[in-house]
């Protein structure tokens, strides 16, 4: 039986659709950097990242932003390789390699079209604030911290 690669291809688009249609409400409804308190411990707020994770290297002139897109280019072309060659005993981690490939596609299609990342998501305690985010950050963290706790809790037995 050949494995179903499509379910995790699906899972990618629908990370890009609600990134971009998130971002794009963002930035047609908020002025950049204006607060909408949500809770005591998140807020609504916009924000434009011309670097990487944290604004890493957000102040270099521009050459971040194609050094970024192409980075985020071959990780995709990487990620849709990988989760097509996936066999049937990895089937479980076809999931949070759709989830960072819809991340990925999602902030590419950004700094592609604006130069920038649009962020808005703010989460704090007291006056210290987390970086801004958005979905497509989300979906990359979640993938990453499901690869890292499924290889601490894969069966090992089949290699012994």
């Amino acid at each position: 039986m050949k494995l179903k690669i499509w379910p995790f291809y699906l899972i990618s688009v629908v990370v890009i659709i609600l990134d971009q249609i998130t971002k794009i409400w963002a930035d047609t409804v908020l002025s950049y950097r204006e607060v909408v308190e949500v809770m005591p411990f998140f807020n609504i707020t916009l924000a434009y990242n011309p670097g990487a994770a944290f604004s890493f290297l957000a102040d270099q002139g521009g050459w971040q932003r194609w050094f970024f897109s192409v980075l985020a280019i071959v990780v995709s072309i990487v990620l849709i390789v990988w989760i097509k060659k996936l066999k049937e005993e990895e089937y479980s981690l076809g999931y949070p390699l759709a989830l960072i490939l819809g991340g990925a596609i999602g902030n590419v299609i950004d700094r592609i079209a604006y130069g920038h990342v649009i962020d808005f998501l703010d989460v704090y305690y007291k006056n210290h604030h987390w970086p801004a985010f958005n979905i497509a950050d989300s979906a990359i963290c979640v993938g990453a911290v499901l690869m890292i706790w499924m290889s601490f809790t894969e069966d090992k037995t089949e290699n012994s």
